[in-house]
């Protein structure tokens, strides 16, 4: 038999990393992480993610008995799927008598940026620390301490979930799984303070075990590092993880950067301490939906939800808003999200709807609303950073000229949501609101080669537009063009006035779009008509009238305001209505903001507050929805919503003018 097997004990280290984690920078468990997978598919419970990682972990089910963490989820493989139910399970026994060590859990928490786990046994201590060194390698920590002396067996093990096709396979001091379809391989290697632990592999799993009895005197912790390394092909060689302590000191000043950005939350009406437990949800929200550049997604960007199976892409609009919010905390991101949507322009200026890891798979049926120049003014606003600007501005410009080539079928300078293949439901999924009341009438009509336009012109595009145009100018004064600045801002003022005149109906009080051909209002009540007040172009006449109803009870100013349809209408259903009465966070922010912007700040605070409050479980553990029950406050669709996130941190108070 071996000599007895000692770990050299790293003791400064060990405590090192144990004070930073002790001085928790905000509050732990503000959202609910706790869950163990039924089967590969599921999605019931939310999922940690960090700095970019396309597999994730959760703390295990209350009922679940063990230490360690249920995964690893891998996002990568089709629309995701979990590969793991278990992993880094610790067993301990006595080395002489062989006894198991019962451990008792003592807590268990999901702080910003990383999952931790205490357990004690009879004369032992166990802590486990998960967090993500990089966008492809998480590590455990795992701490051993002892209360009296003590001679431990000690293993650490893991249960995987194989489909069909998957395989595991021992390489080294390393276990593979592959996986059926797909060139990608997840690494798993345990490294010891003395060095490496080859791991062993049965049909239940697999293990690292110690091949001699660890021995533990108090106060002499010892210490084992767990990493899973995610890899985009099979046979990449990983170096193992170089000084570890390093890489938990970076992951704690990325986050500590993160909280520091937002510790400013605030909203008159609402206790402090839940503004910034709301704006640290959002962040967690935001950068649990990151996901690095991998397979044809050639930067990093936010996806919309992790907790939906459909929204394993980037999408326009929603990237818009992401890098508008990423700007103010996590400046590169929101760089990156606005290149990833960019890198696919097309020759003519289109950019996609939706981009992917497979490009086949990008939509080019349709596009989505224009905010990428407001994005970019912001991410400069935050910033200073004017090569970025130099970066995206003829991009920019191209994709504002192709609506007015592409999107404007009677050529009046003013433009149509519409589709690349003349189908209705294309054109209504570029308005963003793919079954708003104001389309149910529409039909399509063609442009010209693969250019097709609803026979209605939409209020909230234009105003986009004119919007954008004032960005564009913004930006070319940054890089030193004013005769471009005053180009845009001339055909600014021109729009401006064909938009007032075209929308705005004086007896109703409100932006409606309109009927090609005829100029006929459609007379819909929805959210699109307070982003000509977003934008900043409603006279003072229009604004008062808009607010007006705005602030009506028995319309927008719902227990939980500002929904996408007046409640009046026979057609508003809030539960299950998608855009046919729900609330949607980002047209309550343009909302609150419109109000702001037309010298309602009292009303906008208040507004802001019942967003706030009002919304079910925000204040608690519950995650950000895709939309809301404006009448209960109730959250619907997609859960850990990154649109939500961004147009929290926005009326929270982060990156306002």
């Amino acid at each position: 038999m071996p000599a007895t097997f000692h770990l050299r004990l790293l003791l400064a280290a060990t405590l090192a990393f144990a004070s930073h984690a002790v001085a928790a920078p905000a509050p732990a468990d503000v959202l609910d992480l706790y869950g163990t997978p039924a089967n590969a598919e599921d999605r019931s419970f939310n999922i940690f993610f960090d700095a970019g990682a396309w597999h994730g972990y959760s703390l295990p089910a209350a009922a679940d008995a063990g230490s360690g963490f249920s995964g690893p989820f891998v996002h990568s493989l089709g629309a995701g799927r979990w590969v793991g139910r278990r992993m880094a399970e610790v067993a301990l026994k006595d080395a002489a008598s062989g006894t198991p060590v019962a451990l008792r859990e003592v807590a268990s928490h999901a702080w910003p940026g990383y999952l931790e786990r205490r357990f004690e046994g009879d004369g032992v201590r166990l802590r486990q620390v998960l967090y993500f060194a990089d966008a492809r390698r998480a590590l455990v920590r795992i701490e051993l301490d002892a209360t009296t002396a003590r001679t431990l067996d000690i293993a650490v093990e893991a249960e995987p979930m194989l489909a069909p096709g998957d395989a595991l396979a021992l390489r080294d001091d390393a276990l593979v799984q592959t996986f059926a379809g797909s060139d990608e391989a997840l690494l798993t290697r345990l490294q010891m303070d003395a060095g490496r632990m080859p791991p062993q592999q049965d049909r239940q799993g697999h293990r690292f075990a110690s091949a001699a009895p660890l021995r533990l005197q108090p106060g002499q912790p010892s210490t084992l590092v767990l990493e899973q390394y995610l890899s985009a092909e099979t046979g990449t060689v990983v170096p193992p993880i170089a000084d570890e302590p390093a890489r938990w000191r970076d992951n704690r000043a990325r986050w500590d950067g993160y909280l520091r950005a937002v510790a400013a939350s605030h909203v008159d009406g609402v206790p402090d301490e839940v503004a910034q437990r709301v704006a640290v949800k959002a962040v967690q929200t935001l950068i649990g939906n990151w996901r690095s550049a991998r397979g044809d997604l050639h930067h990093d960007g936010v996806i919309p939800s992790y907790s939906a199976d459909y929204f394993n892409g980037f999408w326009a609009w929603d990237s818009w808003k992401h890098a508008a919010a990423l700007a103010w905390f996590a400046p590169e991101l929101a760089r990156d999200q606005m290149r990833a949507m960019f890198d696919y322009q097309a020759a003519n200026g289109m950019v996609a709807d939706s981009v992917y890891l497979d490009a086949k798979e990008n939509n080019w049926r349709n596009t989505k609303p224009p905010l990428a120049a407001w994005a970019t003014r912001e991410i400069h606003r935050a910033t200073g950073d004017a090569a970025f600007v130099a970066e995206m501005y003829d991009r920019l410009v191209r994709y504002h000229r192709w609506w007015f080539a592409e999107r404007d079928h009677d050529r009046n300078g003013l433009a149509e949501f519409g589709a690349t293949d003349g189908t209705r439901i294309a054109a209504a999924w570029e308005s963003g609101m793919d079954n708003a009341v104001r389309f149910d009438d529409a039909k399509m009509l063609a442009n010209g080669e693969g250019a097709w336009s609803l026979d209605q012109e939409s209020v909230d595009l234009n105003a986009y537009l004119y919007r954008e145009k004032l960005d564009l100018a913004g930006l070319a004064e940054v890089l030193g063009k004013r005769d471009e600045a005053a180009a845009w801002r001339r055909d600014a003022g021109a729009m401006k006035q064909r938009i007032g005149t075209r929308f705005f109906d004086a007896a109703a009080g409100w932006f409606f779009d309109a009927r090609l051909g005829t100029g006929e209002r459609i007379g819909v009540f929805g959210s699109e008509g307070w982003t000509p007040l977003w934008a900043g172009l409603a006279s003072q006449a229009q604004a008062r009238a808009v607010i007006a109803t705005m602030l009506d009870p028995a319309r927008f100013a719902t227990p939980m305001p500002l929904p996408t349809l007046a409640a009046d209408d026979p057609r508003f259903s809030p539960v299950k209505g998608y855009w046919r009465g729900p609330l949607w966070l980002d047209q309550a922010r343009f909302g609150v903001e419109a109000l702001r912007r037309y010298g309602q700040a009292g009303e906008a605070d208040a507004l802001t507050a019942r967003l706030l409050l009002a919304a079910d479980g925000l204040a608690a553990q519950a995650p950000m929805y895709e939309n809301y029950d404006p009448t209960t406050g109730k959250g619907y669709q997609a859960r850990n919503f990154s649109w939500s996130a961004a147009s929290y941190l926005w009326l929270l108070g982060i990156g306002r003018e």
